[in-house]
This record gives C-alpha cells, sequence and structure tokens, in this order.
C-alpha cells in the first residue's frame, strides 16, 4: 500500500472480530513502531502486548483505579460506571499499550522523548492498516492513573500514552475528513 494511500485511507476501527490475528502481523506492527525517528536514538517507547486473559486483567485494574476516584464507588452510577471500565479492554483481542520511557540524561529532551513514542504509534496505526487489520487509538484518564502504570511496571517520570486495540474489522470503516491543509498552514518566506 503507498505510504499517501494508507495516511489517507486509515480510520479509527470501533468493532473487532473476536478472533486475533496472528503474532506474525502483531510482531510486524511492533517492528514498525521500532522505526520511528528518535532524536539521539534513544528509542525511548516500550511495547506491551496484551491478549486473552491478560486484557481482562487489565480491565480488573483499570475498574479499581477509576473506584478510587469516585466519591461514592458504591452507588448505582459509580457501579455502571466501574463495570463499563472493566470492559473497556475487552473490545479487541490485542491491545498494544505504549510508553515513553524517557533517558535520564542532560542532553535528551524529555518532551522530544514523548514525540518520538507518539510517531511509533503512528507507525504502528499505519502498518495495521496495511497488513488488514484495524486499529485504534485509546487515550483518556485510564491511563494516566498511577494504579494502571503501575500494572505495566511504569515508574513516575514514564507515561502511558496509550492503547492501540488491534483486530480485524467488524465494521465499515467511515470515511474520513480533514481541515484543509491551507486553513491551517502559515508560508514564511525570507
Amino acid at each position: 500500500m503507498d505510504v499517501i494511500e494508507a495516511i489517507k485511507t486509515r480510520r479509527s476501527i470501533e468493532r473487532f472480530k473476536p478472533e486475533p490475528p496472528p503474532r506474525e502481523l502483531i510482531e510486524k506492527i511492533l517492528e514498525a513502531g521500532t522505526w520511528a525517528p528518535n532524536h539521539h536514538l534513544t528509542e525511548p517507547w516500550r511495547f506491551f502486548v496484551l491478549t486473552g486473559r491478560a486484557r481482562e486483567r487489565l480491565g480488573e485494574v483499570m475498574a479499581q483505579a477509576l473506584a478510587e476516584e469516585l466519591p461514592d464507588p458504591d452507588s448505582q452510577e459509580s457501579r455502571a460506571k466501574i463495570d463499563a471500565e472493566k470492559q473497556r479492554p475487552l473490545r479487541a483481542p490485542v491491545i498494544i499499550a505504549v510508553a515513553a520511557s524517557p533517558k535520564q540524561d542532560p542532553n535528551i529532551v524529555e518532551l522530544e522523548e514523548v514525540v518520538a513514542t507518539s510517531a511509533a504509534i503512528q507507525n504502528m496505526l499505519l502498518a495495521a492498516h496495511a497488513l488488514g487489520l484495524g486499529a485504534k487509538l485509546r487515550t483518556g484518564k485510564a491511563a494516566y492513573r498511577k494504579k494502571v502504570k503501575e500494572f505495566f511496571g511504569l515508574s513516575d517520570r514514564e507515561y502511558l500514552l496509550g492503547f492501540i486495540y488491534l483486530g480485524y474489522p467488524d465494521v465499515k470503516p467511515q470515511k474520513g475528513f480533514r481541515t484543509p491543509f491551507q486553513e491551517k498552514t502559515v508560508w514564511l518566506e525570507y
């Protein structure tokens, strides 16, 4: 698939078939992530692949972390939120959690490490699309909760940037739309 075509046709997939893609395809996606540009070649990304029951365990941790934040976790409304949070990781047969692990070096800018890991995520999303798989990047409060970060063994100085939900699409992708680049671009001439 042509890279420009892949960029323009990749869409986030909302529903996945239950069967997981083969490990070989997941490994190709992970490898694509490792080819992201990164200043000083620090390779700050870390990938965690969850399949099967590991997704259930993540859901339990996400639900516990949410419950700790709610003022009345035993209320009917809170229980519904907690149950929904617990089910989130089960929406796709594979989840790749992606973290940025900034190098401790005075010459390394931490934000550049996060940017490099974000580029790795984009590579992975495009690779999944080119391989005929569906993917969706999910971020949100769960990625920032301490208990969830601890589940992955991440320290306070590391960032859990999000979860790539991955599998075979069970829905036709929607047509995309973007604001024309002309409306977002300023040309500076010297």
